[in-house]
């Protein structure tokens, strides 16, 4: 067994040869440039590009797969130079009944072990998405049928961003995800917190208690990939071990999360759309405390604190612990020139936040710098709440 470094929500904008597939995400996001990031300045080992099944990721995959430098593996994923093993997913947004009768939405990350797998989900899901080539586009069809299909396919179905105010199961559509899958609720093993949640406010529904918790980047562009991410337990990297270490079976298991605090999240606190503010009140707020409007965005803080059937957020036993952790990219004072200075002596990002001493690092850097990347590390940085779509921010201490 050892340990690796996992995100498993990245995004892909462009092709190579530039045709759009994530409208709002970088264009420098193709295949290949993630696979090299994951492995030249990041330090990821396993990946999870989520836009896969649009049919021209899929001809970048297969052109990929030609350039001898990566290959699948019979258990599942491409492994690239040795050190990276990419798993081929898919965002779909699914149609949802709300209990008010209301329509609402949500997104699913849907993983897959082989290229001829989601060809075929790919494939599929035409008959129910307009537009297969562009990312996350909405399906007419609830998760509770999706799942079916993903599994036809021999994927796996993670809900995305879980408690988000827009395209999410628990902040759109439902106070239980039991009542969107029903019957089939055993086979969601696994929920992903998203930015503006941590395990401490999602293990208050007793739901949850079961599942495995997974932080994610869903990055946008090449420097927020590992904004959020996992440290796991597996014999080799490979979708098989994954999966096992998901479902916590045969030692293989999440050992630590590693997420921003949800005060940086967009989304944390409810945000006034008329004041256009975010409202730090004692939770749940349902108005603005300035002009008593009901024109806002829920925050996701707010959202649970109004699900909720937990009197506390005590974790179960096999709950790793939740780790803050602040990106280089968030830090002050740390712009692309320094960041640029610490890879070239570092390696990888993984190294700068985890392994280096904060002596070596202020060589590099100052000890001003450093002292922030240090406390960026212990989770003693100053933070400002985020809300309504504008992210947190990190004080200078």
């Amino acid at each position: 067994m050892y340990e690796i470094f996992a995100d498993l929500h990245i995004h892909i904008g462009r092709t190579k040869n530039n045709k759009p597939i994530k409208i709002t995400a970088a264009r420098s996001l193709n295949f290949e440039n993630i696979a090299k990031e994951c492995v030249e300045r990041k330090g990821i080992n396993i990946a999870g590009i989520i836009d896969c099944a649009s049919p021209y990721v899929i001809e970048d995959i297969e052109e990929f797969l030609k350039n001898g430098e990566a290959y699948e593996i019979e258990d599942g994923g491409i492994i690239y130079k040795d050190k990276l093993c990419i798993i081929l997913g898919s965002e779909i947004e699914t149609s949802e009944k709300r209990s008010d009768g209301k329509k609402g939405c949500a997104h699913n990350l849907c993983y897959f072990p082989h290229l001829k797998d989601i060809k075929g989900f790919s494939k599929e899901m035409e008959n129910h998405i307009s537009n297969m080539t562009l990312s996350s586009q909405r399906a007419d069809i609830s998760a509770y049928d999706l799942i079916d299909i993903v599994e036809k396919y021999n994927g796996i179905l993670i809900p995305a961003h879980a408690f988000t105010p827009h395209k999410s199961f628990y902040g759109n559509c439902t106070d239980r995800l039991e009542k969107i899958f029903k019957e089939k609720f055993d086979k969601i093993f696994a929920i992903e917190l998203g930015l503006s949640s941590d395990t401490y406010l999602a293990d208050q529904i007793s739901e949850l208690e079961t599942r495995t918790f997974l932080t994610n980047s869903d990055a946008h562009s090449l420097p927020k990939i590992a904004r959020e991410y996992n440290k796991i337990q597996i014999k080799d990297i490979s979708f098989k071990e994954l999966l096992k270490a998901l479902k916590n079976e045969d030692n293989r298991k999440i050992l630590c999360n590693y997420g921003l605090n949800p005060k940086l999240g967009k989304y944390h606190r409810t945000y006034c759309e008329t004041c256009e503010k975010t409202i730090e009140g004692k939770a749940p707020v349902t108005k603005c405390d300035t002009c008593d409007s009901k024109n806002i965005t829920m925050g996701v803080f707010d959202r649970i604190e109004i699900i909720k059937d937990k009197r506390s957020s005590k974790s179960p036993g096999f709950r790793p612990p939740y780790i803050y952790q602040i990106p280089l990219t968030f830090i002050p004072g740390l712009g692309g020139k320094t960041i640029e200075k610490l890879l070239a002596q570092f390696g990888t990002e993984m190294n700068i936040l985890h392994k280096i001493e904060s002596d070596d690092i202020e060589a590099i850097v100052g000890e001003k710098t450093a002292n922030q990347i240090i406390l960026g590390r212990e989770g003693k940085l100053k933070l400002q709440v985020g809300g309504g779509g504008v992210y947190g921010k990190v004080c200078n201490n």
